[in-house]
C-alpha cells in the first residue's frame, strides 16, 4: 500500500515541503531514499522501538521511503514522526482519511515520546501558504507554530497522543496565539537602563547619535571606563521591533533552535562573541548552513569587545555583509542568503597597555607597540564604522553621586522620534530606511550644506589630518544630528559635533 505524509525542510531561513512517501510490499528491507542524512538514516531505530514500546510494530515486509524532492538533503531526526506515522497508515495500523490536510516534524525518543525541534516558524509560514490545515509539532514547539494565524497548530507529546487524534479517540486542541496582543503586551521590557550609567554624557549623547541613525560605533577607551556597561544598553534606546521585524527576527533563531519562551522575540537582538570566534560562526555556513552570529543580530546589535583581539580574517569577512545587509553563503552543492541587518558596536583599548589616553596613568606602550597593535583593524572596515568616540574612566566623584541619570524610555522617544523624521525622508526606497544606509546620490541629495558649514568642514579635515573616507562620515552623522534636533538644514554646530566623532581618522591614531 501506498501514503503520501508530509513533512518539511529548513534550507537557509526558508523551508520546504517533504513529501514522504511511504510503499509497504511482499518481502523484507527498509529502503529509505531521498538524500537523507545518518540521523534520517538512523530513524528506523527510533521509530521501531518507539512502535513496540507503545504497542504497534513496524511491519515484516519491504519498506520503501521516498523523501521528495529527492535533491534536496534532509537531515536531523525531526522526520522521526512523519515517517512513523506514514508506516504506520501504509500499514493499516492506523486510520486517517484527511492525511493530505496535516504538514508533521517531530523527534521521537524510544518510548514514543516528542522531542523539541528547530525551524518551526519557517516550516509553519511555508505550511499555510501551501495550504495545509493542520500542523503537528512537538508540544514544546506549539506556541512557536502557532505565531503563525489561518492553519491549525496541534501541539503533541507523545506519538499516542498523534494515533488518538487521527482514530478520533481524543482529539488535540489547537494552539491559539494572538500574535499582535502578545506583542503589543511585550514590546518594551529592556533588561539594562542608561540610567545605570553614572557620568558619561557626551557618550550617552554618542550612543544616542548612534541609535538614531543606524550608525556602526566604537569605543575607545582604557579597561573599566564603562565600554561594555554602555554597548550593552545600546538595544535600549533603539526604537521598539514592529510586528514585521520580531517574525523576521524569531525566524533566524528559530533555525538554529535559540527562540525564548518558544515563542515571538520581542527584544531586538544583542550577541558578543567572543574574540576566538571562527569565521563560519561569525558569518554562517558549515557543512549544513547555519545562521552565523551576524544573522542573529538582525535587527539587533552586534558587540565585538577588544576588536583587535579577533583574528584579522575573522573582521574581515564582515566587510561585505556591513555594506549589503545580507551575507550570501556559497558552496559547490549549495547557495544560502542570510539577512543581517544590524548596528555594529565595537570596544577597544587604545594601546596594547590599554592607558593611551588616560590622564591618570602613564602610556606603557612604545609608538611602534601601539601603531602595530591599532593596525590589527584595517582601513576598509574603519571605513564603515560611522562614529569613533573615546571613552575615559569615570571620576570618583560621578561614581558615587546617588542620583540616577536620564533613562533609556526618555532616550528612545527622542530616537524614536528621528527615525520616524528619516522614515519619511526615504519612504520610496525599498532598501534605504535610516541615514546610515545612505548611498553617494542620497547623501549628495539630503546633506547639502551651507557656505559656512563647508568652510568650517574643509578646515577641520585639513588641520586635523582626517582621512577621505571620514568626508561621508561626517555628513551622515550630521544629518542625523540634525534630525533629532528636528531641523531640515544642517547647521555649522551639527558638522562640528560630528566632526568629533571621528577619532581613528586624526594624525597620531591610524596615521
Amino acid at each position: 500500500m501506498l501514503v503520501k505524509v508530509f513533512g518539511s525542510a529548513v534550507f537557509g531561513i526558508e523551508a520546504t515541503t517533504i513529501t514522504v512517501e511511504v510503499n509497504i510490499d511482499k518481502g523484507i528491507g527498509y529502503h529509505l531514499v531521498g538524500l537523507p542524512d545518518n540521523a534520517v538514516r538512523e530513524s528506523s531505530y527510533r521509530i521501531s522501538a518507539a512502535l513496540n514500546n507503545n504497542g504497534y510494530k513496524l511491519p515484516g515486509k519491504k519498506i520503501t521511503i521516498n523523501m521528495a524532492p529527492a535533491d534536496l538533503r534532509k537531515e536531523g531526526a525531526a522526520y522521526d514522526l512523519t515517517l512513523a506515522v506514514g508506516i504506520l497508515i501504509a500499514s493499516d495500523q492506523v486510520k486517517c482519511d484527511e492525511i493530505a490536510e496535516y504538514l508533521m516534524m517531530g523527534e521521537m525518543s524510544l518510548d514514543g515520546s516528542l522531542q523539541p525541534i528547530r525551524g518551526v516558524l519557517p516550516m509553519s509560514i511555508k505550511a499555510r501558504e501551501e495550504g495545509f490545515k493542520y500542523l503537528i509539532v512537538p508540544k514544546e514547539n506549539a506556541k512557536e507554530a502557532a505565531i503563525v494565524n489561518d492553519i491549525k497548530v496541534l501541539g503533541a507529546s507523545t506519538i499516542m497522543e498523534v494515533i488518538n487524534h487521527f482514530e478520533g479517540k481524543e482529539l488535540i486542541e489547537p494552539t491559539v496565539v494572538d500574535t499582535r496582543a502578545e506583542f503589543n503586551k511585550n514590546i518594551d521590557f529592556p533588561e539594562f537602563d542608561f540610567s545605570d550609567v553614572k557620568g558619561q554624557e557626551s557618550i550617552k549623547r554618542c550612543m544616542e547619535i548612534a541609535a538614531a541613525g543606524g550608525h556602526n560605533i566604537i569605543l575607545i577607551g582604557p579597561p573599566g571606563s564603562g565600554k561594555t556597561m554602555l554597548a550593552k544598553r545600546l538595544p535600549s534606546i533603539l526604537p521598539p521591533m514592529t510586528l514585521h521585524e520580531a517574525l523576521e527576527t524569531t525566524k533566524i533563531h528559530s533555525v538554529v533552535g535559540k527562540t525564548k519562551n518558544n515563542g515571538l522575540l520581542y527584544q531586538r537582538p544583542f550577541r558578543s562573541p567572543h574574540h576566538t570566534i571562527s569565521n563560519v560562526a561569525l558569518v554562517g555556513g558549515g557543512q549544513y548552513p547555519k545562521p552565523g552570529e551576524i544573522s542573529l543580530s538582525h535587527n539587533g546589535v552586534l558587540f565585538l569587545d577588544e576588536l583587535p583581539e579577533f583574528k584579522r580574517e575573522v573582521l574581515e569577512v564582515m566587510r561585505q555583509p556591513l555594506e549589503d545587509r545580507d551575507v550570501t553563503i556559497s558552496r559547490a552543492k549549495f547557495t544560502v542568503t542570510y539577512p543581517c541587518s544590524f548596528m555594529l558596536v565595537a570596544s577597544m583599548n587604545p594601546s596594547p597597555s590599554g592607558y593611551f589616553n588616560d590622564p591618570s596613568s602613564p602610556m606603557t606602550s612604545s609608538p611602534q607597540e601601539m601603531q602595530r597593535y591599532l593596525g590589527k583593524i584595517s582601513g576598509p572596515l574603519l571605513d564603515r564604522i560611522d562614529i569613533h568616540i573615546e571613552v575615559t574612566p569615570v571620576p570618583f566623584e560621578q561614581l558615587s553621586d546617588e542620583r540616577k541619570g536620564e533613562t533609556s524610555t526618555a532616550i528612545r522617544k527622542r530616537v524614536t522620534a528621528g527615525r520616524e523624521i528619516q522614515s519619511l525622508r526615504f519612504e520610496d526606497s525599498e532598501t534605504v530606511h535610516y541615514n546610515a544606509q545612505m548611498n553617494v546620490k542620497q547623501i549628495r541629495k539630503y546633506c547639502k550644506l551651507s557656505e559656512e558649514s563647508l568652510t568650517l568642514l574643509k578646515t577641520a579635515m585639513e588641520k586635523l589630518n582626517l582621512s577621505a573616507r571620514a568626508y561621508d562620515r561626517i555628513l551622515k552623522v550630521s544629518r542625523t544630528i540634525a534630525d533629532l534636533a528636528n531641523v531640515k538644514d544642517i547647521s555649522p554646530d551639527h558638522i562640528a559635533e560630528a566632526i568629533q566623532y571621528r577619532s581613528l581618522d586624526r594624525d597620531g591614531w591610524l596615521g
